[in-house]
């Protein structure tokens, strides 16, 4: 694959380009549905710093095999990309190799989908090193199979005899094989780095603090409610993807107990399955946590299509049957009321707030609350005057109903998390 906005001098090359969009309405789609896709992919594609010039919305029955359009239909696409200046034609959608070979030999123009866009976006957003490999590793598996397009351009200097026909196929094998041990690399880079993220989780269990992640589709504002909640600064802009890599801090809730919340990757809808799959070990965050708090962005009109895409990605990932807080976010931005009791009616137990203003964070707090609670278990423990140690941790992790204190210890009344079970069994009376 020749990657059209690689972060380096040919991102700024396409960049400068202006793009043509088309879209696709099948069969069961709405006209709204299919509007509010291309509308996302604007943005998408804005987001790499790339003029659009126009789009198109075709109604499709059934996909064609060279060009996923009919024919007069590919024609008629790019003579109005022409038209309009534009050398660059995004679908909002998947092509195969042979269908984005086909559209770029007929149309002479630059023809990407939706997959490459939205690998480019987070290429230019990762920072960590496991980020970047995650990006690679899948811009590697997307590009293997579309090695030929690379170089059609020896099908249009050579001159069509078998010798030159072989010598090209012979190059294409070559790359394959080199582009094949990069991926096994990156492989085997990723599995150290997920290693070590399994260590680093490992030595904040050993203080069995409770844990929930925020999921959510990207531009929600969950970097913003996490911010809100636990006075701290991180980035926080109105992008798509501004957040790649898990962030975790921790917000002490009103009765004095410690959480600790993990901000993710957002969610979008039509994710290639390979950034999936890459980023699984970023998303295992989600995974491991005792709940998860879906946000929102309930400004957005298509906030229920929103919803149901983040709840199928974390049924991909394992993550489905996990304890759930429901959270909608940006009402202040709301101007009709309505908008919210036709939330309700959906998700009757959903908390409304603003990460912007603060309105509704308290209500938040409490329901944060009344979730770690509801994943503990009552105890009666005794610890005694030397172990003051383990009395320090069960304040900071547990929730203590009563302390009585004795000449040899003290006598605990308390409601404890799963991860501390093992360690106060040495204690209970």
């Amino acid at each position: 694959m020749e990657s059209t906005h690689k972060v380096d001098g040919e991102n700024a090359e396409t960049a400068a380009q202006t793009a043509f969009l088309v879209g696709l309405q099948r069969a069961g789609e709405s006209p709204k549905e299919a509007s509010a896709l291309i509308s996302e992919l604007h943005e998408l594609v804005t987001n790499l710093g790339i003029t659009v010039g126009d789009s198109t919305i075709v109604r499709i029955r059934e996909e064609h095999p060279r060009y996923l359009v009919g024919a007069g239909k590919m024609e008629e696409i790019a003579e109005k990309a022409r038209a309009q200046g534009c050398k660059l034609i995004i679908f909002d959608d998947s092509l195969s190799p042979a269908q984005q070979r086909n559209w770029e030999n007929d149309s002479k123009l630059r023809v990407i989908d939706r997959q490459e866009v939205i690998l480019d976006i987070f290429a230019s957003r990762a920072s960590t090193r496991e980020a970047v490999l995650q990006v690679e590793l899948a811009r590697l598996e997307i590009q293997l199979p579309r090695l030929k397009r690379l170089w059609s351009h020896l099908d249009r200097q050579r001159g069509g005899g078998s010798t030159q026909r072989d010598a090209g196929e012979t190059q294409i094998e070559m790359d394959r094989r080199l582009l094949r041990k990069r991926i096994a690399k990156v492989r085997t880079e990723l599995e150290a780095v997920k290693r070590h993220r399994a260590t680093q989780r490992k030595q904040r269990q050993r203080v069995p603090l409770p844990t929930a992640a925020i999921v959510g589709y990207t531009n929600a504002g969950k970097s913003s409610l996490l911010n809100k909640l636990t006075g701290t600064s991180l980035l926080a802009a109105n992008k798509l993807f501004a957040t790649l890599d898990p962030t975790t801090r921790r917000l002490t809730l009103p009765n004095g107990r410690i959480l600790l919340l993990t901000d993710t990757v957002g969610f979008v809808r039509r994710l290639p399955h390979q950034l999936v799959d890459a980023f699984k070990s970023t998303l295992e965050e989600a995974v491991q946590a005792d709940f998860l708090i879906q946000v929102i962005d309930i400004s957005s009109p298509e906030y229920a299509a929103h919803w149901q895409t983040t709840r199928t990605v974390l049924a991909e990932i394992g993550a489905a049957e996990k304890p759930l807080i429901t959270v909608f976010n940006k009402i202040d931005t709301l101007t009709q009321p309505t908008t919210t009791d036709a939330a309700r009616e959906l998700h009757p137990d959903a908390t409304f707030v603003s990460a912007h203003t603060g309105e509704g964070i308290e209500t938040l707090l409490a329901k944060l609350e009344q979730k770690t609670n509801e994943q503990q278990y009552p105890a009666q423990l005794f610890i005694p005057h030397e172990r003051h140690d383990f009395l320090g941790k069960l304040r900071a992790t547990a929730t203590v109903l009563s302390e009585k204190h004795e000449d040899t210890g003290v006598r605990v009344e308390a409601l404890l998390p799963p991860r501390i079970l093992t360690a106060a069994a040495a204690f209970t009376v």
